[in-house]
């Protein structure tokens, strides 16, 4: 909108405003919306825009809240005018009063909403009454991640309030739709004439660049048709150039200019084929970045006026192309920064929990009014319906949407009337989870490296050539919807003194009421730090916070570079820009500052990388190892790189060439690990020396062959490890007798426990399917097997001489590849036993162990989780290791 005062003006509502909370809910009927009500004299002023949990006695109360303040209306103002209060949004359920006289009310608490209020002002001085109610049941509400079990409540009046005057005929919206292949746009409007006669009035539409009007349509309001603008050479909307026109769209009739109004748009179009994804007609890959837009201490509000320009910098600057804004509209200030930055934006509108007829038309009407809202904003090229499920199956008291064909009829029939709405973007149906009609097939994928690289690799392998099984409905064909991975990430624990420096002690959101998973509550974690016996391993908090981002910064080198080598992957969004309170997945910590993953994730995004992968990160002196080199090329020109890799001295170059948007892979190059007489981590190094100045590392743990003299010592085992053992040098039997030094056991029978209690040694073993069995000396915990949100969570840490000459740092990391374990030691106690690798979960949950040592009765027992039944005598490092704990066990000093 302008600020012609001969047509239309506007006047911030924002400011001071008297506020009082209504918990017995006797506002309405005690008239607090009169100009008289006694309630004001009591009231607390707030700054609008204004959310009342940011108050932290406030920070759990649910109900109503009421707003009033006043306004001056001059004389002038009431002259052939019409004037409106306009709300950018207030969460849940609005009702307005103007000088005690309704002039309606809204549910929803994401979009903008409006009342004409015209006949209730009057000349000098007006009140403005405002009912906020937001319920404490949210169930059929969309709502988001706000409350149980994830974040603080937002409630309130959370976005600007404008007094808006506007002629008594006027535009109250435009569309505009891009035709490329034509180069031009179909603008349709939305006129309320008032008292005029439709039939004189035109409409004069122009289209600007820098001041100047590169297209002009006139076009009759009465005619159905929607009016063209025609361009000679435009300039498209892109990443690369955010190109803009300036809208200008005046109502003219017998001469008279009655209404100018104003918008942006961009030329634009976003499609998908077989080979993936195409904004304006050119091939792109989605590289995203998950944002839920909560900010510490101001929950949705924007900490400032530039803060998203500062945040969208932030996301050009670590590679990103695209936003995934998360289970919530965007802010529009946020969408006016991405268009005129270039980013693109996938949308999603807030969920309910449950599936209901009042659920389902809360969601079709929120969607339709954020696409009123957004219709032009080029940065918008994807609408996501629901997510994982919420609202629509996840319910656990309700069948889910892969086998309720109710559920997904209505789920089809709803991605076809928003394709009506609009036809210019993309539509993902169920984000993540089962599908029924979508533009994309899109995978959440939480999966995590070095613990389970071989395994959500093999099975990403399986699921690209299985894409049929994300479908929920018999009726999928290939239609060739493009796969994304639209969430992955590691957890990767903050700075807990930051975030206390930041609010000034700790913040509420560690201890909310409903967060009840100890892996997801942050309160209390200094104790736990000490508690279990982490603080005998790190100095304090921050250095495990360095610890445990550098372990998770590993672990998205491998996964975004098994993304990005494979082309059938046309897009992924990582979880998450920056943590989001408990959840603390982020690039950035919540406070906006930088993690130690920001740079190495920043330098596998770039348009142009370079991914080394080796068939094994731990290797035998002397052994060979292979190496391949990827070049990915994600730009519209062709790429000659020259890749240099260096090994321990040994330098070699390979020249290749990528064609644009396109992904080569080099030669397998075999290389001799070196001769060593102890254990040392030798990276291989490669290096762009043409297009990229990238160096990307991959550690090789060598190991010396034989590891060491096996001890002398009696070693009892049966089976497959039995042979295993011989073959590495143990003196083996297969009888449990007084004699052996130490027993090798899958399961602790009657005999086992005996022989430990008369004194005997027992080393803990789990089967070939790497099952912990028996529960004599330990109980076992299992960990998920594959792909996991709670694996993201976990971290390995050691401070042991068993561990420590194989481990470069005290989280473990690509040493025990493939050796990793699928139960741990549940019933830790710290202070009594000897814990050689620790495990924890989150915020220091879960106390968990693969290699912890125990007395009992005379004899003591060693639990070994690794799966050594598959890897002893065969992986060097666990071959290392049990060679050690023999000798550890047997040292009769």
């Amino acid at each position: 909108m302008n600020d012609d005062t001969s047509l239309r003006r506007s006047r911030s509502l924002d400011g001071e405003w008297l506020f009082e909370v209504d918990p017995d809910g006797i506002g309405m009927t005690e008239g607090w919306q009169t100009e008289l009500a006694m309630w004001l004299t009591e009231a607390n002023p707030v700054d609008v825009p204004h959310i009342w949990q940011e108050d932290d006695g406030l920070r759990g109360y649910t109900g109503t809240a009421w707003y009033n303040r006043t306004f001056q209306i001059e004389t002038a103002d009431l002259e052939s005018e019409r004037v409106f209060v306009e709300f950018g949004a207030a969460d849940y359920w609005t009702t307005v009063w103007v000088n005690g006289e309704r002039v309606g009310e809204n549910r929803g608490g994401y979009l903008p909403f409006e009342f004409e209020i015209t006949e209730a002002i009057t000349a000098g001085e007006n009140t403005l009454t405002v009912a906020v109610h937001d319920p404490g049941d949210l169930s059929e509400i969309p709502h988001g991640k706000q409350g149980e079990p994830w974040f603080t409540r937002v409630s309130g009046i959370w976005q600007s309030v404008t007094l808006s005057f506007r002629p008594a005929t006027h535009i109250s919206g435009a569309n505009v739709t891009p035709d490329l292949e034509t180069d031009t746009a179909a603008v349709s409007l939305d006129v309320d004439v008032g008292d005029t006669d439709r039939s004189v009035v035109d409409a004069v539409i122009r289209a600007s660049r820098d001041g100047e009007v590169e297209a002009i349509a006139v076009h009759p309001i009465d005619e159905d048709d929607e009016a063209v603008l025609e361009f000679d050479d435009p300039a498209y909307w892109s990443p690369e150039s955010p190109a803009l026109y300036d809208l200008e769209i005046t109502l003219e009739a017998n001469g008279e200019v009655l209404d100018r109004y104003e918008d942006y748009f961009g030329l634009r179009t976003i499609e998908r084929d077989d080979d993936g994804f195409r904004l304006n007609g050119e091939p792109i890959r989605l590289r995203g970045v998950l944002d839920q837009g909560y900010f510490p201490t101001t929950l949705y509000r924007p900490p400032d006026g530039d803060f998203f320009e500062r945040e969208l910098e932030r996301v050009s600057e670590l590679g990103f192309n695209l936003v995934r804004k998360h289970l919530k509209p965007a802010h529009p200030d946020f969408l006016e920064a991405a268009d005129r930055k270039g980013i693109l934006v996938w949308e999603e509108p807030a969920n309910p929990a449950q599936y209901t007829d009042r659920s389902k038309e809360e969601v079709k009407t929120e969607l339709r009014r954020l696409i009123e809202r957004d219709y032009n904003r080029p940065s918008v090229v994807i609408w996501s319906l629901y997510h994982e499920e919420w609202g629509i199956g996840h319910n656990e008291a309700e069948e889910t949407l892969w086998t309720d064909e109710a559920k997904q009829t209505y789920l089809a029939s709803l991605v076809e009337t928003v394709r009506e709405w609009d036809p210019t973007r993309l539509v993902c149906d169920n984000s993540g989870w089962a599908h029924v009609e979508t533009d994309l097939n899109d995978y959440h994928w939480y999966c995590i490296s070095p613990d389970r690289a071989t395994e959500w690799v093999e099975n990403l392998e399986h699921t690209l050539h299985h894409r049929r099984d994300n479908y929920a409905t018999q009726r999928w064909s290939d239609d060739g919807e493009p796969v994304v991975i639209s969430e992955f990430g590691a957890f990767s624990f903050p700075s807990v003194d930051t975030l206390i420096d930041h609010y000034g002690r700790e913040p509420a959101w560690f201890s909310h009421e409903f967060l009840t998973d100890p892996v997801k509550r942050p309160s209390g974690v200094q104790d736990r730090f000490a508690e279990t016996g982490l603080d005998d391993v790190f100095d304090n908090l921050e250095d495990l916070a360095e610890s445990w981002q550098h372990r998770a910064s590993v672990s998205l080198e491998h996964i975004l570079g098994e993304f990005r080598t494979r082309e059938e992957i046309a897009g992924y969004v990582l979880t998450q820009l920056y943590d989001t309170e408990w959840e603390v997945t982020g690039l950035l910590d919540y406070c906006r500052n930088e993690k130690a993953v920001y740079d190495d994730v920043a330098a596998l995004n770039a348009d142009v990388t370079i991914v080394p992968t080796v068939d094994s990160h731990v290797s035998w002196a002397g052994e060979e190892f292979e190496l391949e080199i990827a070049l990915v090329n994600d730009t519209d020109d062709r790429v000659v790189e020259d890749l240099e890799w260096e090994f321990d001295g040994r330098t070699e170059t390979r020249r290749l060439t990528a064609p644009p948007h396109s992904v080569v892979e080099s030669e397998p190059v075999r290389i001799t690990a070196p001769q060593v007489e102890t254990v040392r981590t030798v990276d291989v190094t490669v290096r762009g020396r043409s297009e990229t100045e990238l160096t990307r590392t991959e550690p090789i743990v060598v190991v010396p062959s034989p590891p060491r003299e096996p001890p002398e010592a009696l070693v009892f085992a049966e089976g497959t490890l039995a042979s295993r053992l011989v073959s590495v040098g143990f003196d083996v039997t297969h009888r449990l007798t007084p004699d052996v030094d130490v027993a090798f056991v899958t399961e602790t029978t009657a005999d086992v426990v005996e022989f430990v209690s008369n004194g005997g040694t027992a080393v803990h073993v789990p089967d070939r399917q790497g099952e912990m069995r028996g529960t004599e000396f330990f109980e076992f915990r299992s960990l998920p097997r594959t792909d996991s949100w709670n694996n993201t969570a976990s971290f390995f840490y050691q401070d042991s001489p068993l561990v420590e000459e194989f481990c470069s740092n005290r989280h473990l990391g690509w040493e025990f590849e493939d050796a990793y374990p699928y139960d741990i030691v549940a019933d830790v106690a710290p202070e009594e036993d000897t814990v050689h690798v620790g495990f924890v979960r989150g915020w220091l949950a879960d106390l968990g162990s693969p290699l912890l040592e125990r007395s009992v009765d005379d004899g003591r027992v060693v639990a070994c989780t690794f799966r050594v039944q598959t890897t002893a005598g065969s992986h060097p490092v666990v071959t290392g290791l049990l060679c050690r704990l023999v000798d550890y066990l047997t040292d009769r000093d």
